[in-house]
C-alpha cells in the first residue's frame, strides 16, 4: 500500500481550505414550522383565527449579533401566541412588511442577526412566517433585473425558500418575491413595493384579485413595505415616488376589489388611516395601517401628508380619509410593537401590543380597535 507523502497531504488540505474560503456565504433558510398552512381547500370552512403583523426589524447589531430589539418583540409575540393557542382565535401565521436587515446584500446580517430569531417563531410558536422585501433588503432599484438588486434579492429568496409558495404555483409570481395565499375566509396578497411601478407585478396582482371567489374569501388583505399615507419622514414632508405610485395605481385596484386592509411599514412607528369610498355596491371602508415597530430605530411624527390631489382625483368614488391614529412626536412615544388581527367570521379586530416598557401601548386610548365594515 502506497502512503501519500506529507507534502501532498498538506497541499491537499491547504487547497481544500482555500476553496472553502473562496466560497461565498449563502443565507440559511428559515426553518419551516412543523405544521405548514393547510391547502386553501382544506381550510375553506375556517372562519375564526388570528394572525400577527409587524415590520422593520433591522437593527444596530446586524451582522455582529442578534437584533436585540427585534428579539424583544419576538419574545412578546411568542408569549401572546401561546396565550391564544387554546382560545377560539389561535395564531395561524405571521406577516412581516420588510426591512428585515440593514443591508440585505450582506449574508452575515441575515445569518447572524435575523434568521435565528425567526427560527424561534416558526419552531416554538409553530406558525408560518411571511416576509415581503423592504428597500433595505433588496435596495432601491425599481426594475426587477437591476444588477444592484440581485445580491439582496438572492439573500431574501434563500432566507424564505422553505416558506414561500413554490415557484411556478398559481399563488407565486415567477421570478419575483411576490405571492399570495388563502386561509379560511381570508386572502392575503404580498407585494414588492420597491417594484410598485412594475407592469408584470401589477397585472399579476390584478389577476389574483379578479379571480377570487368572494363568497369564500370575505376578507382581502394586502401587505407591502411602503406606505400609502404616513406622517413621518417618508410621508409627511416628502411624497416619495413609491407612495405616489401606490396611491395612483394600486388604491383604485384595491377599491375595485374591496380590499379591507393594507399593512405596511417603512415608517418606524404605529399609524392608522381609514379610507371610505362608495361604488355601485354601496359604501365601503379600507383600513391602512402602518406598523414599523419591529426593532428599527423609532421615527416620530413630522406632519400630515398633503392629500388634496389624491382626494380630487378620486372624487368620483367619494373618497374620504380619516386619520385615526397619529404617531407620537417625542422620544418614547412610539414603542416597539406588533399587531394581533382577529378574524371572527365577517368581523375583523386588531390589538396593538407594545413590546417594551411596563405600560400597555394604547394608541386608541385603549389597545384595541374594530376594523373593516362600512
Amino acid at each position: 500500500m502506497r502512503v501519500p507523502r506529507l507534502h501532498t497531504i498538506i497541499s491537499t488540505l491547504l487547497f481544500c481550505g482555500l476553496c472553502a474560503a473562496q466560497q461565498p456565504e449563502r443565507v440559511r433558510a428559515i426553518a419551516p414550522p412543523a405544521k405548514l398552512l393547510p391547502t386553501e381547500s382544506a381550510s375553506a370552512k375556517v372562519s375564526r383565527f388570528s394572525f400577527i403583523v409587524y415590520g422593520d426589524t433591522r437593527g444596530r447589531q446586524d451582522g455582529t449579533a442578534l437584533q436585540a430589539e427585534h428579539s424583544m418583540v419576538a419574545d412578546a409575540i411568542l408569549t401572546h401566541t401561546k396565550r391564544l393557542q387554546a382560545t377560539k382565535f389561535p395564531v395561524r401565521f405571521v406577516l412581516q412588511s420588510g426591512d428585515a436587515v440593514l443591508a440585505g446584500e450582506k449574508p452575515e446580517q441575515w445569518n447572524v442577526s435575523f434568521v435565528p430569531i425567526i427560527d424561534r417563531l416558526t419552531k416554538n410558536a409553530n406558525v408560518p412566517y411571511f416576509l415581503v422585501p423592504g428597500n433595505h433588503d433588496v435596495g432601491t432599484a425599481t426594475t426587477v433585473n437591476a444588477p444592484s438588486r440581485q445580491p439582496g434579492l438572492q439573500n431574501f429568496m434563500d432566507a424564505m425558500s422553505a416558506l414561500l409558495p413554490r415557484e411556478g404555483s398559481p399563488r407565486r409570481l415567477k421570478g419575483y418575491p411576490v405571492y399570495a395565499f388563502g386561509y379560511g375566509n381570508t386572502f392575503v396578497l404580498g407585494l414588492d413595493s420597491n417594484l410598485i411601478g412594475d407592469e408584470t407585478q401589477f397585472a399579476w396582482a390584478k389577476a389574483q384579485l379578479a379571480g377570487l371567489n368572494r363568497k369564500r374569501y370575505q376578507h382581502v388583505i394586502v401587505f407591502a413595505h411602503h406606505t400609502v399615507f404616513s406622517s413621518g419622514p417618508h410621508g409627511g414632508a416628502t411624497l416619495e415616488p413609491t407612495t405616489l405610485e401606490m396611491r395612483n395605481r394600486y388604491m383604485p385596484l384595491f377599491r375595485a376589489h374591496h380590499v379591507e386592509m393594507v399593512f405596511s411599514g417603512h415608517e418606524h412607528f404605529f399609524e392608522h388611516w381609514v379610507e371610505r369610498y362608495t361604488d355601485a355596491s354601496g359604501p365601503h371602508r379600507m383600513d391602512l395601517v402602518v406598523s414599523g415597530g419591529g426593532g428599527a430605530p423609532p421615527y416620530y411624527y413630522s406632519k400630515d401628508p398633503d392629500t388634496t390631489d389624491y382626494l380630487t382625483a378620486n372624487a368620483a368614488s367619494q373618497v374620504r380619509l380619516e386619520h385615526l391614529v397619529r404617531p407620537g412626536a417625542v422620544p418614547g412615544s412610539n414603542p416597539y410593537h406588533f399587531l394581533i388581527v382577529t378574524v371572527d367570521g365577517s368581523r375583523l379586530g386588531m390589538e396593538v401590543v407594545g413590546a417594551d416598557g411596563d405600560s400597555p401601548f394604547q394608541p386608541y386610548r385603549t389597545s384595541e380597535a374594530p376594523l373593516g365594515g362600512k
